[in-house]
């Protein structure tokens, strides 16, 4: 999901949007146009979300438009709706999802939270990336920081970091710009989640070079092959509770 200053008018987008579509259609020949099908499937509908994250939902290209596929469905549930209600902010992702049901964004969550798909291999280290960051990265992400209350990454995102059902997403797989971008907002108070809004917690007692060196260091780290959430019942002693958006435990297509 992202966060940031709309590119354009949402009006000149669509306007693009179709531009471009109606140029693809023309260059087709009729018999192939006429052929292309037509199926009544989220994988079809979904195709308005893959536009921006993706095919399948793997990840935009560009590093910034995060995967969407093999997330715990309650997460990208509650994220729809923390855009759709105002509590994450990126005009598009609004306007998309403004008028949806809850239940569709349901829908929406549960196709992409099913997609089991392989990860691509961490980039390799940069000039970012130095020893001394790294180090301190690492030492956030699985230790904390406790004489600042600090808990570690591990112990709500999980101990391999592919996340806990049923609503705390995974770390690994994620480019530096945009874990960055997602703890700056919380930093900022530009990304909230319903009370208590651990995260927001968390963010208020590490600097910014605390955040780039925990980013730097999970984005150079492999995804295991089993990369599905870790289930509820792994969580650690002592895991806090945090707010979320309360979820229907089926969807229904609106």
């Amino acid at each position: 999901m992202a966060h940031r200053p709309s590119p354009c008018p949402a009006t000149s987008l669509w306007r693009l949007a179709a531009g471009y579509l109606l140029a693809l259609c023309a260059s087709l020949p009729a018999a192939a146009a006429q052929a292309l099908p037509f199926e009544n499937s989220m994988a079809q509908r979904s195709l308005a979300c893959t536009a921006c994250h993706g095919a399948q939902g793997r990840a935009a290209a560009d590093g910034y438009y995060p995967r969407l596929a093999g997330k715990p469905a309650a997460y990208l549930y509650n994220q729809l709706l923390n855009f759709r209600d105002g509590r994450r902010h990126y005009g598009l992702m609004t306007q998309l999802l403004d008028p949806l049901t809850d239940a569709y964004l349901m829908d929406i969550a549960q196709y992409f939270s099913a997609l089991e798909l392989p990860y691509p291999p961490p980039p390799a280290a940069s000039a970012a990336a130095s020893a001394s960051t790294l180090a301190q990265g690492q030492r956030l992400v699985t230790q904390g920081d406790p004489a600042r209350q600090v808990p570690a990454c591990v112990q709500c995102h999980g101990q391999r970091m592919t996340g806990m059902q049923p609503n705390v997403p995974g770390l690994l797989g994620l480019p530096r710009d945009y874990v960055n971008a997602q703890l700056g907002a919380w930093k900022a108070g530009k990304r909230r989640a319903h009370a208590p809004d651990c995260m927001a917690q968390v963010i208020e007692r590490l600097s910014l070079d605390d955040i780039n060196a925990a980013a730097t260091w999970l984005a150079h780290q492999p995804v295991p092959a089993d990369s599905k959430p870790a289930p509820l019942a792994l969580a650690p002693a002592g895991t806090p509770v945090c707010g979320s958006a309360p979820a229907p435990t089926t969807g229904a297509a609106r």
